[in-house]
């Protein structure tokens, strides 16, 4: 390579700085059309499951899992649950015991 060679090459130029416009956000999802509710227990009936629940476990005898099951359509696991919330954050005496047919009651005692 000859000088001449070298002061010819000329160097890249400095690319003027585009400006990008900044992203735009996302669209909201448009929602899908409501389907119509199924004709059933009125809700507005004045009355709430967990009372309901609190109404059972303070009669005489108490109340089964199976007979809350049935009251509110929750699972097992939903009722031991709340009655495990009651009886700590709740402020209740709660009582469980087993019967001879081995059925899980619950009583609210004073």
């Amino acid at each position: 390579m000859s000088t001449m060679d070298s002061e010819n090459i000329s160097k890249p130029e400095a690319q003027p700085k585009v400006r990008r416009k900044p992203a735009k956000k996302a669209k909201a999802a448009k929602k899908a059309p409501q389907a119509k509710k199924a004709v059933g227990k009125p809700k507005s009936d004045g009355t709430n499951k967990k009372a309901d629940v609190i109404a059972m476990m303070k009669r005489a005898k108490g109340a089964t899992l199976a007979e809350i099951m049935a009251a509110t359509d929750w699972q097992a696991h939903t009722v031991r649950g709340f009655v495990s919330i009651l009886g700590s954050k709740g402020g209740e005496k709660i009582e469980s015991s087993k019967n001879a047919a081995g059925e899980r009651s619950y009583k609210i005692t004073k």
